[in-house]
């Protein structure tokens, strides 16, 4: 029997056959016994590991914009958004759930796109797709939930920072969020050439360094940065009880052409506050500083501040003045599109 272009069905069956999968398929290297097809997936974890469960919304009109971004680069984004919570424990993903509510018109080229930006982002990543569930809806309604791994006692979480232990971060920060302001203002969908559009369309999870740091020991606490520095820093202090001192000076910041700066387009702000960068916010005791290189596979690493007993978050400015660095980077309850 031929099914309907929009049914359940044939939806379940294109996204299958989009991210490579059978009802049967069996990844013996990631482990996937029983994939999409059956009531739930069944996965084998390897012994002496412990298991990184996570889960992440993607949603129009709060995450993303219908006219604006591209398909492939949603399929994508979803995936990496929910692969960062894993990089951030120093973790390696192993198999991801989607689920989708899409509405029956977008069935047909939308999804096909979105699948094949899902499936680039699966292979990226090593991460299979396993199964997931799917509904009708007016409004894209997409949630990704990843199973990862990493050995057991290695994990990193938020809570391991002590006073006089340094501050890092990967890569530069406030990029995505230009990005974001360049594809608003343009009339194109995207211009791939920009590297901050780059970024925001399809960001990169950095696995490979934080199952480094995880791997060497090197750093104690760690978190990714998708809200902004100014909102993540306080939840990592937050849960190891203690406080921050940034230099403001050190803070890698997205670099933006003069002709393009206006009071709304400040670098140093967009680092502070601007969110989904998904690079790494860790810390590092000093006894290790001498381990830390400059850069990992060319990615740079910045140290650029220290962790306080005193429980507040400091910025210092170029002339040293102090002052409280309150969270203004992304919230779900305020409306930004």
């Amino acid at each position: 029997m031929k099914l309907d272009s929009s049914s359940e069905d044939s939806i379940l069956a294109k996204i299958a056959h989009g991210a490579g999968l059978s009802s049967r398929t069996r990844a013996p290297r990631a482990r996937l016994l029983l994939g999409i097809g059956d009531d739930a997936a069944l996965f084998e974890l390897h012994p002496g590991c412990e298991t990184i469960l996570t889960c992440d919304w993607f949603l129009e009109g709060t995450h993303f914009l219908r006219e604006k971004h591209p398909p492939d680069s949603v399929g994508w984004k979803c995936l990496a958004r929910a692969v960062s919570d894993v990089a951030a424990m120093g973790g390696v993903p192993r198999c991801c759930l989607l689920s989708l509510a899409v509405p029956a018109s977008l069935t047909g080229r939308w999804l096909d796109s979105f699948l094949a930006g899902l499936r680039r982002a699966s292979r990226k990543f090593n991460c299979v797709l396993a199964g997931g569930d799917t509904t009708r809806r007016d409004q894209i309604l997409i949630n990704v939930t990843v199973v990862g791994e990493v050995r057991k006692g290695r994990a990193l979480t938020r809570s391991g920072a002590h006073p006089g232990d340094l501050i890092y971060v990967s890569g530069r920060l406030g990029e995505a969020e230009w990005g974001l302001r360049l594809l608003k203002q343009s009339k194109a969908r995207r211009n791939p050439k920009l590297s901050p559009m780059r970024k925001h369309l399809y960001p990169e999870p950095r696995l490979a360094l934080g199952q480094w740091l995880a791997a060497r020991r090197v750093a104690s606490a760690m978190m990714d940065l998708s809200d902004g520095l100014s909102s993540d820093l306080p939840r990592l202090c937050a849960a190891s009880g203690v406080g921050a001192r940034l230099l403001a000076s050190q803070i890698p910041a997205v670099q933006i052409p003069a002709r393009s700066r206006t009071g709304k387009a400040d670098p140093a702000q967009l680092a502070l506050h601007g969110g989904d960068d998904y690079e790494l916010l860790f810390i590092v005791p000093p006894r290790h500083k001498n381990l830390m290189p400059r850069s990992f596979h060319s990615l740079p690493l910045t140290e650029i501040g220290v962790i306080t007993p005193k429980r507040q978050i400091v910025l210092l400015d170029e002339n040293s003045h102090a002052r409280s660095l309150s969270p203004r980077g992304w919230d779900p309850f305020r409306r930004y599109y």
